[in-house]
């Protein structure tokens, strides 16, 4: 794939929004970044695989790239594009639609691999959902980013966050007032790590199992970059969102660790 003349550019509207992102992440909380992108990829063609924990993942991780110089066009549900405004922005900022649960969920795959292909940082969460262990942890993960990154020969990056529970619950708008209400007070600390590239070397593409294996490979490196992110809370996290159901029939079985 030749990378050396990417064909996509962010466009300033949503720039901005990384900017205005910063803003409001400041207000409501304490941002911490760790590791980096390679400034090889910060272009793209590149696809960051991130763990999926509140409705404010979005906010947070577009001021997280914004602090290490990404731009990525973000993969989110359809009922974001069906809101008329901020639809309107989204389709103009790039980023791309998916509507699951229904037959055109194939389109945003062919979308965001013609997106890997012209250039582009994509910026996708594997567990299709935001996660309902009750840990916390990485749910076991669709294989439609494998199959992405399978096809287009693009790198992944794992990107683990922690503490964006703490701001928005799960079932907002219901809520949002007073989770909002509690970060200002409390001044959460949210934390965001870049790990390395997956390696994805010997999986080779359209072998049986081969999207399976990659899609594991891909959180377990989510996984293990989240773990240092949240030393002091290994099994169940210390904030508990009462509205969060539990759901354990997508569990990742964790690789044991050193």
């Amino acid at each position: 794939m030749d990378t050396a003349h990417p064909t996509w550019q962010p466009p300033l509207i949503w720039r901005t929004a990384q900017l205005l992102a910063r803003v409001v992440v400041a207000l409501v909380a304490r941002l911490e970044v760790s590791g980096d992108v390679p400034e090889a990829l910060r272009r793209g063609p590149l696809i960051l695989a991130a763990n999926h924990i509140s409705p404010f993942d979005p906010v947070v991780l577009a001021a997280a790239c914004r602090a290490r110089g990404v731009a990525p066009r973000i993969m989110a549900t359809g009922g974001l594009f069906r809101t008329p405004v901020i639809g309107a922005a989204m389709r103009r900022a790039g980023h791309i639609r998916v509507d699951r649960g229904t037959s055109a969920v194939h389109q945003a795959l062919d979308d965001a691999a013609a997106a890997v292909a012209g250039g582009s940082v994509i910026l996708v969460y594997p567990e299709g959902r935001i996660g309902l262990d009750p840990g916390m942890w990485p749910e076991r993960g669709k294989t439609g980013t494998a199959r992405l990154a399978l096809a287009c020969g693009a790198p992944v990056i794992p990107v683990a966050q922690w503490g964006s529970h703490e701001v928005v619950p799960y079932r907002a708008p219901k809520g949002l007032l007073r989770g909002v209400a509690r970060a200002v007070w409390r001044r959460p600390v949210l934390r965001v790590h870049f790990g390395d590239p997956v390696d994805l070397a010997d999986v080779t593409p359209g072998t049986p199992a081969a999207a399976r294996r990659a899609t594991d490979r891909i959180i377990d490196a989510i996984t293990d970059n989240l773990a240092p992110l949240r030393p002091d809370e290994p099994d169940r996290p210390r904030h508990v969102d009462p509205g969060r159901p539990a759901d354990t029939s997508r569990s990742h079985r964790r690789r044991p660790t050193a």
